[in-house]
């Protein structure tokens, strides 16, 4: 309705000006009217009505809204729904009731869904944050990555910001719980690394030492010893823990450096000592194809006398890489061999008559005959008897070369 004449017909105005609203239980006296005249006196209360009907209009409008405080519009439509009966104005006041009675219960039933929803909200965050403190309480039981669980702390802290809806005494008794976990991490964590430093010190204390063990010996050229002692300052070094990252990059840094002095010394020693054994196997391989190209059959002497050059300049050339010494060795032996074998054999050809060794042989035999006689000339016992033994010894020994001829 929003003609006002629609609304007046349910007043009157009677001879003394008070002005009554008609309803289903009887008319009611809603206020007085002496200002003009019978029509502008229910106009004035209609309007009154119709300032109701807006009134009721607009409350209805937000409670159909997603963004309605529901809560406020219930109280609103019961402080209506209450005034209504004593309300000055004139109007179809059991419509506008009933009006207000069906908005009403549509109004608490919202409340009722509004309650639900805020109950199943609260719960939610309070799950949520129940389950920060549960995660909290966790990572405060642990010793280790404390660099990424106060990380997390902190991301929790913002999460926890963020959540709504709890009320507050439930917040209060679940915060404390929360800090009481971060507070014991932050604990924990403060007397691991106040630990880790006192342990750091001593690491650090260890580490300078071997830096200095390992520059003083840097310099050294005792190559054997001084790389065992080297290497076993490296194990200790392994097991004498870790720095910080940026202090054990710069303590390492120092102790590679002076390990690095001395091998990479030792490297260019042992690789000029590598050329020379290199170059004297090279110079031992040319004499050994000297020695096997010799013609040992066709002519051992020359052969002997060719080989005892070479041996010569074997023993001269010097040592040769310890790996190919052996086999160097055996192919001069196998030549060596194969000469004292041909030497051997062209001896035992030589006839008697010039055999040196049988004529060297027979020559001490004539010496000691002719040592017996004078023996006997002199007439000297001992001297003759001496010489007889010698003179038998020697020509048994005659006899048995020329037996082996």
């Amino acid at each position: 309705m929003s003609d006002l004449g629609d609304w007046t017909r349910f007043g009157r105005i009677d001879a003394d000006g008070t002005v009554y609203v008609k309803t289903s239980s009887g008319e009611r006296a809603v206020g007085s009217w002496q200002a003009g005249s019978t029509d502008e006196g229910l106009a004035h209360f209609a309007r009154k009505y119709a300032d109701l009907v807006v009134e009721v209009d607009l409350i209805a409008a937000r409670v159909n809204s997603d963004s309605a405080d529901v809560e406020q519009a219930a109280a609103q439509l019961r402080k209506l729904r209450e005034s209504l009966d004593t309300a000055a104005v004139v109007g179809d006041v059991d419509a506008l009731g009933a009006r207000l009675d069906e908005l009403s219960k549509h109004t608490e039933d919202r409340v009722g869904e509004f309650k639900a929803a805020k109950d199943a909200e609260r719960a939610e965050a309070v799950a949520a944050k129940e389950a920060l403190v549960a995660e909290a309480e966790e990572l405060a039981k642990r010793d280790s990555h404390w660099k990424a669980s106060g990380q997390r702390f902190g991301e929790m802290v913002e999460e926890w910001k963020s959540i709504h809806g709890v009320d507050r005494k439930t917040d209060q008794k679940l915060w404390r719980r929360f800090s009481a976990a971060r507070d014991t991490f932050t604990r924990h964590r403060g007397a691991y690394f106040s630990q880790l430093d006192a342990e750091r010190k001593v690491i650090a204390a260890k580490k300078e030492e071997l830096i200095a063990a390992a520059e003083e010996l840097s310099t050294s050229t005792d190559w054997g010893p001084t790389a065992d002692r080297l290497k076993g300052l490296m194990a200790e070094w392994k097991e004498a823990g870790r720095l910080a990252p940026d202090a054990e990059q710069k303590a390492w840094k120092r102790f590679r450096a002076a390990q690095d002095v001395f091998f990479n010394a030792r490297s260019e020693v042992f690789s000029a000592r590598d050329a020379e054994l290199e170059a004297n196997q090279a110079a031992k391989e040319e004499l050994l194809k000297r020695a096997e190209a010799l013609d040992i059959a066709a002519d051992p002497k020359a052969a002997q006398a060719a080989f005892r050059e070479i041996q010569g300049s074997w023993h001269d050339t010097g040592a040769v890489p310890r790996k190919n010494q052996a086999k160097l060795q055996r192919r001069l032996r196998v030549v060596e061999d194969k000469l004292r074998e041909a030497l051997d054999t062209a001896w035992r050809k030589v006839p008697v008559e010039e055999n040196p060794l049988l004529l060297q042989m027979k020559q001490q035999v004539a010496e000691a005959e002719e040592k017996l006689e004078r023996a006997k000339a002199d007439g000297n016992a001992g001297r003759i008897k001496k010489a007889e033994a010698d003179l038998a010894g020697k020509k048994q020994f005659l006899q048995l070369a020329e037996g082996s001829k």
